[in-house]
This record gives C-alpha cells, structure tokens and sequence, in this order.
C-alpha cells in the first residue's frame, strides 16, 4: 500500500511531480496543471493547519466507511468530486503565480509533512475528522496521485 510515509513512495511521486508542465494536459476535470500544483499545496496547508476550510462536513458515512474506502480500499479515487471552495483556484484558494515556486513549495510541503521532526499538529479532515499519522501519509500519497494521474504522469 503505497503512503507518503514509505521514502521510496515518497521520491517517486516527487520524480512524477517534476514531470508536470505549466502545458501538460488534463485526461479529465477543469484544472490547469498549475492550478492543480496550488490545490495540493493548499490541501496539505489545510491538513497542517496553516489554512481553513469552513466548517465540519464530516458525518457517521464519512468518518467511518467512506474515509476507509477512499484510504484502504483498493480503488482509484473518482473524477469530479466537487473541491471545497477554499482549495479550489477558482473560487478563494491560492492563485497561480509563479509555476517553478509554487511546484518547489508543493515538493518543500510534502518533505515537511514526511519529517520526523514535526513543526505543526494535524488538523481535522473536513470529510474524514480526526485521522491517523498512518491516515494521513496515506490520504497525501493517494491525493497526489489522483491528481497526477489526471494529467498523465
């Protein structure tokens, strides 16, 4: 099972990180790759606790069976799902400026959340609540992927 935790699982998805291109086309969704490399920035943000999404939607289906499917079960995650409005580049999270600087801060992110010396606390997951170390590491590794796969790499 692969997780952010796992080193090699780590460089590899960095390695498909770098492969994206501010012209890498989408198999799907309406993301830009630049806009796409802002959303996971700002999903890890919001996993450390450094930006907030607005309010709890968690509830019993989402805390329980849906957090594990999408986590444990061996299933791609589906395209479409809506993007909570603050992690969404097109509706209050953060813009696309610079596409090396924002890619270096998604890959500086990602180390950071990987450290074994921790500067922040995770936060709740807005579907999923409280999650694991474990739950986490899985949950970036499975997000990065979704969306790198979205655009072939």
């Amino acid at each position: 099972m692969k997780t952010l935790g796992n080193e090699a699982d780590k460089q590899f998805l960095l390695i498909r990180l770098r492969q994206v291109k501010p012209n890498t086309q989408s198999r799907w969704g309406k993301m830009s790759p630049h806009q796409m490399i802002c959303h996971l920035n700002d999903s890890f943000k919001t996993a450390i606790g450094e930006r907030s999404v607005s309010g709890d939607k968690s509830n019993f289906l989402t805390r329980s069976v849906v957090r594990w499917i999408a986590l444990y079960a061996p299933l791609k995650w589906p395209h479409g799902v809506p993007t909570m409005a603050e992690n969404d580049q097109e509706r209050g999270g953060t813009p696309p400026e610079d596409f090396k600087r924002d890619l270096d801060d998604l890959a500086s992110i990602i180390e950071r959340v990987t450290s074994a010396q921790r500067d922040f606390k995770w936060s709740r997951h807005p579907l999923f609540a409280e999650m694991s170390e474990r739950d986490w590491m899985r949950w970036g590794y499975l997000h990065c992927d979704h969306h790198l796969r979205q655009f072939g790499v």
